[in-house]
């Protein structure tokens, strides 16, 4: 394996990627696989992380604060109160459009009552 540093032209950020190479017997010929392990600070000459090592609870993310279990317990009770008012709102907007179909269906009754009385 060996690190491999890619300069993008268009935006001028350094990419470095573990590099490993390995033969293609369909090919016959030799192929890379490469890893992306982050972007190098030109100023400073390291290496930043990117994608997958910025995660929440990654104790290896580069601000060095990872989530704690009572940071995660308060993050699910706040989903699970957001579900629940989620909950009461479907169930009240399902109550009030039960409400609207039963007027309907009277104020359809009364309207074929009126057009028999009528004659139209």
């Amino acid at each position: 394996m060996s690190i491999v540093k890619a300069k993008n032209k268009k935006t001028g950020i350094t990419y470095v990627y573990e590099s490993e190479s390995y033969w293609d017997k369909e090919k016959k010929q030799p192929r890379n696989k490469r890893k992306l392990i982050g972007k190098l600070d030109e100023q400073t000459g390291e290496i930043v992380p990117t994608r997958g090592h910025n995660r929440i609870g990654d104790p290896s993310a580069p601000n060095g604060t990872p989530q704690t279990e009572a940071k995660l317990r308060d993050q699910h009770h706040d989903y699970v109160a957001q579900l629940a008012r989620q909950e009461e709102l479907i169930r009240s907007q399902a109550d009030e459009l039960a409400k609207l179909k039963s007027e309907k269906t009277d104020l359809v009754k009364k309207l074929m009552e009126l057009a028999r009385a009528y004659g139209a």
